[in-house]
């Protein structure tokens, strides 16, 4: 049997089409052309030895080096059981990304929608094998079909269309016996209702076409694969976004736990909501305090945070008198209306130590746990290893370990050998994984049975103590600290301590690291919210010295030089403006009567009334340590005002080159700034603007075009974007080109004319959102800013009348449901804004409300719910509310 494939596609001189067969990029089979466009190639395939399905997938090649490849939405294959014609042809199109390609995605596409392709064919015929590929179908209990010209396909009748099977997820056939067809003969794919089989919607373009001359008996002409678009049935969905550590059962440990994912999935579906949201659940376990309780800072990009475990799901402890010690204290932390962080780690923890005593041989030796282990021992052992010697030298610092602290497989397979000394340690982490993942699999088939949606959240960053910094240092730059520059949240900027990706490093091995972390968290979700989609374009790197994030600089960009900067007409002062400048003025500013207790202690007079902070306290780190053990308010006002000095420069030298320089962000408010004439000033906020909104657009398209298709291709799961922040106007570019929806906040509007977003503007592609984990809910921001909250009220609301103090439960419900009938495709409200619409339900104190203070880079992370699980499921009037509000807006 002869296989034939075709394809056109225009190239260029030096390009070339291969083709990959059965997923074998190793051995590309390159095909040939006469004219540049149209390709070719002919394979034989031995009848007798029969390779079962084949799939394929188009790639060009540039001077023979790999260019790119096809979407892998949807892949070519090739039907099964077609050994009896002795030809097959496929006419092919090159398969970018599909029309909304994200609803292929399995947050909303079943990918065991398919059925057996029946093949009953003679040699003695001829036939044409139509294929097309349209989504979501099996959610409107609808199927495709073909209506056309002729009787076979009923001239155009609105009952008679020739059924198509599914064959995978999103894909139809339809085999036809060329001898039923009159040609050339016109058609269109439609959809009919699977009860009636009645057509229901016809696609909405020209009629398609097909003129074949002549067939040979027992060829299959494969005709080239349509993308058909409906555009009656525009999905929208409704969901939650809360912490699984805020989570509140009767039974619940005084922490949410992965069972408690279960009965919030029962109460979605209770509310017509399609879809749940939630924060990392990696381990941070670093300092056994309530520090860890940052979910951002995880140790490990694999493992989860053992709090989550359900013990009610586990056997219960033999020892009667430790079983009602441990109930005795569930009930009392349970009881607490926020979490406390160590305790419930500490009993949790002392738990299953003793259920490991108890039950470890039996799970450590059971056949699921050594499919799991084998399945993740990459990351397992080197995990288990880490928390070991952690907890072994009292430090996550493995660069201050006695021993292992440069990473060494063979010695750490040694470690984590069953004969080791230490593998009774070792093996609890290998517990406490397993019992996780079970835990977590449970919830996450269970919410793919209801239909919900459930998305997860991967952090930009990885701690400077984790593990992946101990086995893959390669992959990091560990002198650097990546954070945000200065916005809404935080007038410093964020420093989040994180070391930056070496990105040329990964690129070398096609992103293998970031890949393999996506396609982990594929077993779980169905969505993801990338977190800080702008660190794939360029990350904001701050130097290890300093505290706050004024005095970073973006990474990968383009510094400037002398000459660049003069040329905008602003004459460059070396040390003026990139050493801090410092005076009397500014010091009596800064520290009013304190100035000179300032300057005897931490600056050396230059000349005049110059000064220059002194070499021991010359960075803001130096000044961190000086203060380490004062705490007192004066102390604090001190130590801040000299962070401010040391930030008080106009350039910033780059990190790789001390005679190229970038323009220290937001210095405009600094007091340098006021130093400069108004030509000065003038010519420096040009120079700015271009810097920053200008320069790097095509430069960080480039950059993130190079990891995000890789990334967001490696899983089928739907990708989301957290897109806030000083956002360069190539991130719309990047993200409407791969389809990756944007996140859409009324208070922080994309379009800066605006003070509040139009929620009735937001793109189809987007997640619309009240409020995050980083902000205050919709009551509390509502009380921050009377001024602001009465402009939205009268401006944004239309209503004219005085604006309420505080948000009342009507004016919160009419928020939500302008939310709900905005054009975005998700729309994720916070569980604290869900209640916010009923004064009775929701929590009275609006504050307690609040998950997280990014210009706090300690706080606490502790909010729970105020009421359980089991008494929201029988509330009916919120929830009946609920219901009728997603009802009403269409989002089912």
């Amino acid at each position: 049997m002869k296989i034939t494939f075709r394809i056109k596609y225009r190239t260029i001189w030096g390009e070339q089409i291969a083709i990959t067969i059965n997923g074998n990029k190793k051995e590309p089979i390159m095909l040939s052309t006469s004219d540049g466009e149209s390709w070719s190639t002919t394979l034989t395939i031995d009848k007798n030895n029969n390779p079962g399905q084949i799939t394929y997938q188009y790639s060009l090649y540039r001077d023979g080096k790999f260019v790119r490849e096809e979407n892998n939405t949807v892949v070519h294959h090739i039907p099964e059981n077609i050994d009896s014609c002795t030809s097959f042809v496929a006419d092919d199109n090159w398969r970018d990304m599909p029309y909304h390609s994200f609803l292929y995605s399995s947050a909303f596409s079943k990918k065991d929608s398919k059925e057996n392709f029946s093949i009953n064919i003679s040699d003695k015929e001829s036939y044409i094998l139509f294929r097309a590929i349209t989504p979501t179908l099996d959610k409107r209990n609808a199927y495709l079909a073909i209506s056309g010209s002729g009787s076979y396909f009923g001239n155009w009748g609105k009952q008679r269309a020739v059924t198509m099977q599914q064959v995978q997820a999103n894909e139809w056939w339809a085999l036809i016996n060329t001898a039923f067809l009159q040609f050339p003969f016109e058609y269109k794919f439609v959809v009919c209702d699977k009860n009636s089989k009645e057509i229901i919607e016809w696609e909405g373009r020209e009629n398609r076409i097909i003129s074949i001359e002549h067939m040979q008996p027992g060829e299959i002409y494969a005709a080239q694969e349509a993308e058909v678009k409906f555009y009656s049935h525009i999905q929208k969905v409704a969901g939650t976004a809360i912490p699984v550590f805020s989570l509140r059962s009767e039974g619940s440990y005084g922490v949410g736990d992965f069972g408690d994912l279960k009965s919030l999935v029962d109460w979605a579906v209770l509310t017509h909501q399609s879809a749940i949201q939630i924060l990392p659940i990696n381990d941070t376990t670093i300092t056994n305090s309530w520090t860890d309780s940052y979910p951002y800072n995880s140790i490990s990009i694999y493992a989860f945070h053992p709090m989550y475990i359900d013990l009610r799901k586990l056997p219960t402890l033999k020892e009667k008198e430790f079983q009602e010690r441990y109930e005795k204290e569930r009930k009392i932390l349970n009881e607490l209306p926020k979490i406390d962080y160590e305790k419930v780690n500490e009993y949790k923890r002392e738990y299953l130590r003793e259920l490991l005593k108890q039950e470890g041989n039996k799970v450590l030796s059971s056949k699921k746990f050594k499919e799991f282990f084998a399945k993740n021992e990459d990351w397992l052992l080197p995990y288990a290893a880490f928390s070991y010697l952690r907890d072994k030298y009292s430090t996550p610092q493995f660069s201050s370990w006695p021993e292992h602290s440069t990473y060494n497989s063979e010695q750490i397979k040694a470690l984590c050998a069953k004969t080791s000394s230490a593998y009774a340690e070792i093996s609890f982490y290998y517990y406490i994984q397993y019992l996780l993942h079970e835990q977590l699999l449970e919830a996450s088939n269970y919410a793919r049975e209801k239909g919900i949606i459930f998305k997860g959240d991967i952090p930009i960053g990885i701690s400077r103590n984790s593990v992946e910094a101990w086995i893959e240092p390669y992959y990091f730059n560990m002198n650097g600290q990546a954070g945000a520059p200065p916005d809404a949240f935080s007038k410093n900027g964020q420093n989040w301590g994180f070391p930056t990706y070496n990105w040329d490093v990964m690129e070398k091995d096609n992103y293998e690291w970031w890949q393999k972390r996506f396609r982990k968290m594929a077993e779980y979700f169905t969505a993801y919210r990338i977190d800080h989609i702008l660190g794939f374009f360029r990350i904001w790197e701050i130097p290890s010295n300093s505290v706050h994030g004024l005095l970073g600089q973006f990474v990968p960009a383009l510094p400037m030089s002398v000459n660049e900067i003069e040329q905008y007409g602003l004459h460059f002062q070396e040390e003026f403006m990139t050493q801090p400048f410092i005076n009397e003025d500014i010091l009596y500013r800064i520290f009013g009567d304190k100035r000179d207790e300032v300057k005897k202690t931490f600056l050396a007079n230059k000349h005049h009334d110059i000064y220059a902070m002194m070499p021991e306290y010359d960075t803001q780190r130096k000044i961190e340590a000086y203060f380490k053990d004062r705490s007192d308010e004066e102390s604090n006002n001190i130590k801040e005002g000299l962070y401010s000095l040391i930030s008080n420069v106009l350039f910033v030298r780059d990190r790789n080159s001390s005679k190229m320089y970038h323009p220290r962000i937001a210095v405009q408010n600094d007091l340098i700034f006021e130093r400069l004439s108004w030509q000065e000033k003038e010519a420096f906020n040009k120079l700015y603007n271009n810097y920053f909104y200008n320069r790097h657009n095509k430069f960080w398209y480039e950059e993130a075009m190079k990891k995000l298709p890789v990334l967001t291709q490696s899983t089928d799961m739907l990708v989301c974007g957290e897109d806030l922040g000083m956002v360069p106007d190539c991130v719309p570019w990047v993200m409407d080109e791969l389809q990756i929806l944007s996140l859409e906040i009324q208070c922080m509007p994309k379009n800066p004319e605006h003070e509040f977003g139009h929620v009735w503007e937001y793109p189809y592609k987007s997640v619309c959102t009240i409020s995050t984990h980083d902000m205050s809910t919709l009551r509390g921001w509502w009380e921050e800013d009377y001024d602001q909250s009465c402009r939205y009220y009268n401006h944004v609301l239309g209503h004219w009348d005085t604006a309420p103090k505080e948000a009342p439960g009507w004016l919160c419900e009419e928020i939500v449901r302008r939310h709900l009938e905005c054009p975005s495709l998700l729309c994720i409200l916070s569980f604290q804004d869900w209640m916010s619409i009923d004064e009775q339900m929701r929590n009275k104190d609006a504050e307690a409300e609040r998950i997280n203070v990014p210009a706090n880079p300690k706080h606490y992370w502790r909010y729970r719910m105020h009421l359980t699980i089991e008494e929201l499921l029988k509330s009916d009037r919120i929830n009946n509310k609920i219901r009728s509000m997603i009802d009403n807006s269409g989002r089912i």
